[in-house]
């Protein structure tokens, strides 16, 4: 054990579970000797964040269990898994050890752009779940602003909004012709990067967005056209990043739908990133995060967890909103970062704040700097006894006095081991801890671990393209989807333009090229 351990206060000794907690064992050093603890979160629908630099063992002592503990419990789950697949493969392997525990037997899904063959596919764009032109807004803001992270600080610019609104005009156009069939976000790619005359010629004959476009419309009309292709731009530039035929298969199937927490269809969904491809991926990703995120923060649906691991990593859209109303509706949110500063960096002073200030339960590794000053402000104060002994020549006087001192000083925070943390857990009516900060090691089984990792099932391949399609029929089967992706948008230009040029009172439009 270590002496940098030493707690100021008695720590949680009492093991306390219910339907939905994660239990952490602990020691902790108090009064001159070890004793063994529990961290309690018993309510982790009010929220978790753990912090920790590179190493901490965030990882490895939190998230893993609360993956865990959750699918022991019947948690439906997202998994954000951004060095795919650690994360995926033990959510995998303990859901097949505990299928049992939940009332109707989860599916286990995956997005992996790296490996079409191991991915299942999924239009997150699927024209059911988008009821309002609002719904399209939301999912071109968070494509943008994970494409253009420096836009985040930039919210309301013009030439922030211009792109964004474009390409929810052209999501939304989707959505609305012919009942949604080519509604995908390959699809919104394709069509943003044809002409832009014939883009707004067509979008603008529809009543629902001619308004929405007014910003392009007046540029076009007004002859400003140095400033319109700058808006164009804006938006083509970072979305030509993502036109990938991988890409693009997995984002055009339907093998299943993002309300993870439905009772009749639950399930466990891991998305994978890839470090050296996370600029590519990450907006892709994002749109994932906010359409899930906005499915299963409903009332009547199956309890489920939300683990974002590396945060900074990708941008959330409505985390803070998340955050503040996911508790009455039973989803747990666990995120993972390293340090406050990349909350600020990538949400903002203000929304940061709001996360830092709604989460209830928090844990962290050695952090440093202002994150570690933060946090041993919010661990409060103690009142310690302080002691001093003042001799002279002709005699010796001892005088004791008490002073407020940090509980946890930053300090500690800032030189805290591996496996080692400091941290707060909140608690319910019916539930009450006393104890509710801690600072001790999170004490893992390194045996058992090992040994269950050593028996674990890698996730299996999901299409098999030689038997499905022929031999070595991969490369063949997702290039002929990009080829179709780009004929369908090809074809719906041509039968719109044609469709104007036959109407009477919209013929004018098309001389305006």
């Amino acid at each position: 054990m270590f002496s940098i351990m030493k707690t100021r206060v008695q720590q949680e000794i009492k093991l306390m579970q219910n339907e939905y907690s994660v239990n952490l064992p602990t020691k902790f050093y108090y009064k001159g000797q070890w004793n063994d603890g529990w961290i309690n979160v018993v309510n982790p629908f009010r929220a978790t964040i753990v912090l920790g630099t590179l190493g901490s063992g965030k990882s490895y002592a939190i998230i893993n269990n609360y993956i865990k503990q959750h699918i022991e419990k019947g948690f439906s789950m997202y998994i954000y898994d951004f060095k795919f697949d650690d994360l995926s493969t033990i959510a995998y392997n303990h859901l097949l050890k505990h299928t049992d525990k939940y009332k109707v037997k989860p599916k286990f899904y995956v997005i992996n752009f790296d490996d079409p063959s191991k991915s299942h596919r999924c239009n997150l764009l699927t024209p059911d779940f988008m009821t309002d032109i609002s719904d399209a807004y939301e999912a071109a803001y968070t494509i943008m602003l994970n494409l253009n992270r420096s836009w985040i600080q930039k919210q309301g610019d013009f030439f922030v909004e211009s792109p964004i609104i474009l390409l929810a005009a052209i999501i939304w156009f989707l959505k609305i012709y012919d009942n949604g069939k080519y509604c995908t976000f390959p699809h919104a790619i394709e069509l943003l990067n044809k002409k832009y005359a014939d883009v707004f010629t067509i979008l603008t004959t529809y009543p629902d967005l001619e308004n929405y476009l007014s910003p392009f419309m007046d540029a076009w009309q007004g002859g400003a056209q140095d400033q319109l292709q700058g808006q164009i731009a804006s938006a083509k530039i970072p979305l030509s990043r993502m036109i990938s035929p991988q890409l693009y298969w997995v984002m055009t199937g339907d093998d299943f739908t993002l309300d993870i927490n439905n009772p009749k269809e639950p399930k466990i969904l891991c998305v994978g990133n890839n470090p050296d491809r996370q600029n590519i991926y990450s907006a892709a990703l994002g749109l994932y995060n906010s359409r899930i995120v906005k499915l299963i923060n409903k009332r009547g649906r199956l309890k489920s967890s939300v683990i974002i691991d590396e945060l900074a990593t990708i941008y959330f859209w409505g985390l803070d909103n998340l955050i503040a109303t996911a508790r009455s509706n039973k989803v747990a949110v666990c995120l993972g970062f390293q340090d406050y500063s990349q909350l600020i960096r990538d949400y903002g002073d203000k929304e940061s704040k709001v996360i830092q200030n709604t989460v209830g339960n928090i844990f962290s590794g050695q952090v440093v700097g202002e994150t570690a000053k933060n946090l041993s402000e919010r661990f409060g104060k103690v009142l310690q006894k302080r002691q001093s002994l003042s001799i002279n020549r002709n005699d010796t006087s001892t005088s004791i006095s008490t002073q407020l001192d940090s509980l946890i000083p930053a300090s500690k925070i800032s030189t805290l081991t591996q496996g080692m943390f400091v941290g707060a857990v909140s608690d319910n009516f019916d539930e009450r801890i006393e104890q509710k900060i801690f600072h001790s090691e999170i004490v893992v089984d390194n045996e058992r671990v090992a040994s269950e990792t050593k028996s674990y099932q890698k996730i299996p391949q999901i299409m098999n393209f030689e038997n499905e399609f022929g031999k070595n029929t991969m490369k063949k089967e997702i290039h002929a989807n990009y080829q179709k992706i780009k004929s369908d948008i090809l074809s719906i230009v041509k039968k719109e333009i044609e469709r104007i040029e036959n109407d009477p009172d919209l013929k004018h439009l098309i001389q305006q090229d």
